[in-house]
């Protein structure tokens, strides 16, 4: 007798036939291994195109030959996890180019069969992506290590969180007298750079607020305790994934100085500025005071009527006014609306208000 058992394996031939598109479709670079002999036997588009070679020059060959676990952490304990036939957990390793160059990945291999065939599943993560990543700031903060160091101008790196002092750079410690080794480690509180504490917490507080404070006007000490008048500007950055404050100072102490001497002697040419032209005397006192640059020029007025309205916001009658100038009543009406005119009130209050905003009464 002759007795023939049939049996489906519709179900096993349908699994593998998936398995196998999505192996081939799967973006991500993965080999298979057949563990009897460690050559590939399976290799998939990702893979290829990661490692730069052609199918029929990896399928086929050993392990060892195409080295998949190439400068891989632990490399002698995944082989013989290989070897083995168990798990190999994931680990940092470099995929050989045909060209000679590697390829950064994170390696990990799985058992599985194909068939009745003892496999090993090894599938790549690419990490070329974050070693470049990684490079371009290392060679990012170098620059900028290398910028802090050199640059003419005292600048000072703190942290964003306490304000401690991290680093100065040669630049701070040449104009202000202050060595690193007083400065570093300390708040910028406890080193006493800042003559006033309050504008100092004011410019912390801006900085907090706003990420940058710029162009500060404010005194700050010498390492001999003198005080220096310098321009601060600060920003908040981030230096090895800590959030920082990177400082420029400027020492402006010659500049202040040279100004404070202009406005003296600007202050005493104009005590008897009488014999000035109108456009002269509003050019000084422009210098005198910058802050009012921007505001409306000085009316032309003459003299009589410069005198007139002093004597107004003097709060004097048109009588004491007349006697005072030796004017008749009508003349000094005449001057008086003249004026109103040309600095555009209307009435003697308002006049009086205009006239103090501008100086007068003069002393």
């Amino acid at each position: 007798f002759l007795a023939l058992i049939i049996k489906d394996i519709s179900a096993q031939f349908e699994a593998e036939e998936r398995f196998e598109s999505a192996f081939n479709a799967n973006p991500a670079p993965a080999v298979i291994v057949r563990l009897s002999d460690l050559r590939l036997v399976r290799v998939n588009a990702g893979f290829l195109e990661i490692t730069g070679y052609a199918r029929d020059k990896v399928v086929g060959r050993s392990v060892y030959e195409v080295d998949l676990l190439a400068e891989a952490q632990g490399r002698e304990k995944a082989l013989e996890h290989l070897d083995a036939g168990e798990p190999i957990p994931h680990r940092e390793a470099f995929l050989k180019r045909p060209d000679g160059g590697t390829h950064a990945v994170i390696v990990a291999g799985q058992p599985i069969e194909m068939g009745d065939v003892a496999c090993m599943l090894f599938t790549f993560a690419d990490l070329e992506p974050r070693r470049m990543a990684e490079t371009a700031l290392r060679q990012s903060e170098e620059r900028f290590a290398k910028a802090f160091k050199l640059t003419p101008v005292p600048t000072v790196l703190t942290r964003a969180c306490d304000h401690t002092v991290t680093a100065v750079n040669q630049a701070f410690v040449r104009v202000f007298g202050r060595s690193e080794k007083a400065t570093l480690g300390r708040t910028v509180a406890e080193t006493g750079l800042w003559v006033d504490d309050a504008a100092r917490e004011r410019f912390e507080t801006t900085l907090a607020s706003d990420g940058s404070a710029l162009g500060v006007e404010t005194c700050v000490r010498d390492g001999n305790g003198t005080a220096l008048d310098c321009l601060v500007s600060a920003e908040r950055i981030v230096i090895n994934g800590q959030d920082a404050v990177l400082a420029v100072l400027q020492d402006i102490t010659e500049r202040k100085r040279s100004e404070r001497e202009l406005y003296s002697s600007i202050e005493a040419v104009m005590t008897d500025a009488s014999w000035f032209s109108r456009g002269l005397v509003e050019k000084l006192a422009v210098l005198r005071n910058p802050g009012e640059a921007g505001k409306p020029m000085m009316p032309d007025l003459t003299a009589r009527e410069r005198q007139v309205l002093d004597l107004i916001c003097r709060g004097e009658s048109d009588k004491t006014i007349g006697q005072a100038l030796s004017l008749s009543g009508s003349t000094v009406r005449n001057h008086a609306a003249a004026l109103y005119r040309k600095i555009g009130v209307n009435r003697r209050t308002q006049a009086v208000g205009w006239g103090r905003d501008h100086g007068f009464p003069t002393v």
